[in-house]
């Protein structure tokens, strides 16, 4: 096998190991969420107005690249348990703004700390040397990660070791 091919299927394989991976810690802070009736699509909602500030119902449409009436239903569902809510531009009230309430960002700290609790419970089972050797390749990544031109304005969140 040449060094490019072994490259190739490295890199193939790693890809697969990091898609399980964090697939498998989506299912497992899915079904938590699922039990407490929030959708991924609900969370991603979530995430978006926490990371965005309050949007318009027309741009959280566009940015979940869904119509405005799915976008919507999607706002409904999770304003009745109290995440977010509209509000009316008194300028225009035909715009209707979205923003996350104290109550959502509650939901989102609780998802994290889950997920630390979890990927934390994971690391406990790597000896030091192993647990070295995950910091090393972490470090690498975010350095390769830093390095390389990414597409929608995330790649100053990343560079900096955050989700």
């Amino acid at each position: 096998m040449t060094p490019a091919v072994s490259s190739t299927a490295t890199t193939e394989a790693l890809i697969a190991d990091v898609r399980s991976f964090l697939g498998e810690l989506k299912c497992v802070g899915s079904e938590r969420l699922l039990r407490m009736g929030i959708s991924m699509a609900q969370l991603h909602v979530l995430h978006l107005l926490e990371r965005h500030g309050e949007l318009a119902m027309s741009r959280l449409a566009e940015t979940l690249d869904v119509s405005l009436s799915a976008a919507t239903g999607l706002v409904d569902r999770i304003e009745e348990r109290g995440y977010v809510e509209r509000i009316r531009v008194p300028s225009d009230r035909r715009i209707v703004l979205v923003r996350i309430t104290a109550a959502g960002r509650q939901l989102l700290e609780d998802v994290e700390v889950f997920q630390t609790e979890f990927l934390s419970t994971v690391l406990d089972q790597l000896d030091p040397s192993q647990l070295e050797g995950v910091g090393r390749a972490m470090a690498d990544l975010r350095a390769a990660l830093a390095s390389t031109p990414m597409h929608g304005g995330h790649h100053h969140i990343y560079a900096q070791g955050r989700d």
